[in-house]
């Protein structure tokens, strides 16, 4: 696939209680503000929430598997963190080709908002790639 400038690329999707549980244990992060439902509500929240790392590593899902693809090298990629994830909540992870060279370098604009609320920016960011696939 080759990318140009101004293509865009989303995908919905959610997290689920079950993913934060294993997230938790792979990483070992398990701040009761992911785990556990009663901290979550006395720290000012709903409930437990999504990581922010968790919920983020849906670009590289995307990269690497569908835009561009496979042969995606991700090099860089910086994140603001704007608004708490909530389990099952319906998001849109959106991928915007900002620039590329003729080295198969892309910077992108990468974001994630909720599918019911445009407004709710959830992460928002920029990556660098590599792809030079040429089949």
């Amino acid at each position: 696939m080759k990318l140009k400038t101004g293509d865009i690329y989303s995908k919905e999707f959610s997290i689920s209680n079950e993913d934060i549980r294993i997230f938790s244990e792979i990483t070992g992060d398990k701040n009761p503000i992911h785990l556990n439902v009663n901290y979550a509500k006395k720290s000012g929240f709903m409930g437990p929430i999504a990581h922010g790392l968790l919920t983020s590593s849906i670009f590289s899902r995307i990269l690497g598997n569908e835009f561009p693809g496979q042969g995606t090298i991700y090099l860089k990629q910086e994140l603001n963190f704007c608004s708490v994830v909530y389990p099952d909540e319906k998001l849109i992870a959106e991928i915007v080709v900002l620039e590329s060279n003729d080295k198969g370098k892309y910077r992108l604009k990468t974001m994630i908002r909720s599918k019911n609320k445009k407004e709710n920016i959830k992460i928002t960011g920029e990556a660098i790639i590599l792809y030079n696939r040429k089949d």
